[in-house]
């Protein structure tokens, strides 16, 4: 059993959401009970993934992608409403990282993904590794497009959209950056890289990728999010004296 601020401010320390313009509201979102036993943590804080916190009677849920959104509506009404309702009603801490879970060094999403296909980091595209959110690395000696492909298919357990430039070749240089950053292809095109990794994929996509020459690779914006939420849940338990549970909703997304 461990106090909830002590965890809280574990986590602020440790991922500095203050160093990051994000367009949500990063740490405690809803207050629950002061004593946590229970972490349950999963991508998204979904009904699905609420109503799994209930019955495993959670003290705290640390999710990813939270409340409180840029531009959304204010209102407490219809879906909201019952996600709150359920928090609330069951005393549950809602702990959210968004930015600074995508970027952390060492327990993030960009830097789990790239330790589960073996990329050797070599720096990101956009900043200091720990800042930046457009990861670059080396790949296996030897993957083609459709390899890497196969590999990320294998690693995340769904096959992923490949938009494959013109000429083919090794890859030598790989850029990732996890979710919704499929914008992102300039920079990583601008850093080098040969093929870059995201999580979903617009239609202004395939004609950027193709004419810009690089290979893209849609992965799912979940299923490259999966991992860093782990690895932060993991870390707490191993600090603290709480347990430790993941729950994937699934998301074809």
């Amino acid at each position: 059993m461990t106090n909830r601020d002590d965890l809280v401010a574990a986590c602020d320390r440790l991922l500095e959401p203050e160093r990051f313009k994000d367009y949500t509201l990063n740490g405690l979102q809803v207050a629950g009970r002061d004593r946590v036993v229970r972490v349950m943590s999963g991508v998204t804080a979904c009904q699905a993934l609420l109503d799994e916190a209930v019955a495993w009677q959670a003290d705290l849920l640390l999710v990813h992608h939270g409340y409180f959104w840029k531009n959304e509506p204010v209102a407490i009404t219809g879906m909201k409403r019952r996600r709150l309702a359920t928090l609330l009603a069951h005393d549950i801490n809602l702990l959210a990282y968004h930015l600074p879970l995508d970027a952390h060094r060492e327990l993030g999403n960009n830097a789990e993904l790239g330790r589960r296909l073996g990329f050797t980091v070599t720096g990101c595209a956009d900043g200091a590794l720990g800042e930046g959110l457009v990861w670059l690395g080396e790949p296996s000696p030897g993957l083609d497009a459709l390899g890497l492909a196969r590999k990320v298919g294998d690693c995340l357990g769904r096959e992923p959209l490949l938009i494959e430039a013109p000429g083919g070749g090794e890859i030598r240089r790989v850029a990732w950056c996890t979710g919704g950053a499929q914008d992102m292809i300039a920079t990583a095109v601008e850093a080098g890289a040969d093929a870059f990794i995201s999580g979903e994929i617009s239609e202004r996509t395939t004609h950027l990728a193709r004419e810009m020459g690089i290979h893209y690779l849609a992965a799912g914006h979940h299923a490259t999010e999966r991992y860093g939420v782990q690895a932060l849940g993991e870390r707490l338990a191993a600090e603290f004296a709480v347990e430790h549970r993941f729950v994937d909703i699934d998301n074809p997304a």
